[in-house]
């Protein structure tokens, strides 16, 4: 392997081992989030309906949220009718005595119970957030069994109703329902999207095997740039879209959403459009900048979020389709970069290789 090449191997391994390491925190952040899922949960009403009191999915069904934005507070009740969560103008307290405080700090509802977890004690508040939003799993909401449920077993290509469920709430002296329905949504077929993914890569790819000396070469790198650029922008995106899903409010929560929870995704992306604008303008080392934002943009907006091709229910605001194209244009350009650079790379160091001298 030619000596620049082999150098270039060596930084871009270096530079997403390290990218990884850092990204391991983040990652964290949102641990329990499903990448994606065949088990659409949605919200259907707030009965009796009370003003200032809204109820939403997030977290592609993950998780129940609730806003009580009214004057007085709402009691959340746990699986075994006991306060569970209290929400109102002074923020968010729970019930250390509530089971379902433990419980739902996962998503597969595994936590193992302490001591003090009693539903018949009386309640023991603890704040948790200063603001009238609680975002929880709910095992009311969602469908924990490892095997699908057996209607669904029967005829797994058609859409149909799992359950209908409700989370029952306390007002004062009276009661509300937050009710909603769980709903079976067959995955999509992901072929289509690996071959468009594939014919991108291809495609893109192909720019490293033009000579780079000619004005032909000059245009390849400049398309595959301009492509690049187009990855670079679907990651971010992707990002802002998988921040919205995750309940975040208002141009600052989704801001801070991003800077907590989709960090390196959104500065892959910002990484793919500044790469992509250095291959446009011709700069030195464009090569190698396509191959390492290539590279990152693959891993982190493309690897990172396959499951998005194959379930039904993904993790990212809006239709599920968009968030397939985002992928997909991530993963075919991510891919195209890397092999046009490396390509690229490759051609220039045989160039500058010494002749053999004559004998």
């Amino acid at each position: 392997m030619p000596a620049p090449l082999r150098r270039t191997t060596v930084v871009v391994t270096a530079a997403l081992a390290a990218l990884l390491g850092l990204a391991a925190p983040a990652a964290a952040h949102g641990a329990d989030a499903p990448d994606g899922t065949d088990y659409r949960a949605e919200v259907t009403g707030i009965g009796p309906a009370r003003p200032r009191l809204t109820a939403r999915m997030v977290e592609a069904g993950a998780r129940l949220e609730l806003t009580n934005r009214g004057a007085a507070d709402v009691e959340v009740l746990g699986y075994s009718g006991e306060p569970y969560l209290r929400i109102g103008p002074g923020g968010v307290y729970e019930n250390s005595r509530s089971p379902a405080t433990y419980l739902n700090r996962t998503l597969a509802g595994d936590t193992q119970l302490p001591p003090e977890a009693d539903p018949a004690a009386a309640p023991v508040w603890r704040r948790v957030s200063d603001g009238p939003t609680a975002r929880w799993h709910d095992q009311r909401t969602l469908w924990l069994e490892s095997g699908p449920p057996a209607q669904v077993a029967a005829a797994p290509d058609r859409e149909q109703r799992v359950r209908d469920w409700v989370v029952p709430l306390r007002a004062g002296t009276g009661t509300i329902e937050v009710r909603g329905t769980l709903d079976w949504v067959p995955p999509p077929d992901a072929y289509p999207w690996w071959v468009a993914a594939t014919l991108g890569f291809l495609v893109i790819g192909a720019a490293g095997l033009v000579p780079a000396g000619t004005a032909t070469g000059v245009r390849a790198l400049r398309g595959a740039g301009a492509l690049l650029a187009l990855g670079g922008a679907a990651a971010v995106a992707l990002t802002v879209g998988k921040a919205l899903d995750t309940g975040a409010a208002g141009a600052g929560g989704v801001l801070l959403d991003l800077l907590t929870g989709q960090l390196w995704t959104l500065l892959t992306g910002l990484g793919a459009l500044a790469a992509g604008g250095y291959a446009l303008a011709r700069r030195p080392a464009a090569d190698f900048a396509l191959a390492l934002a290539g590279t990152c943009l693959t891993l982190f907006a493309g690897v990172a979020n396959l499951a998005v091709l194959s379930r039904s229910v993904a993790p990212v605001a809006g239709p599920p389709t968009l968030a397939r194209v985002l992928v997909t244009v991530a993963l075919a350009t991510g891919l195209g970069a890397l092999a046009a650079g490396l390509l690229r790379l490759r051609t220039a160091a045989r160039a500058t290789r010494p002749a053999p001298v004559p004998r």
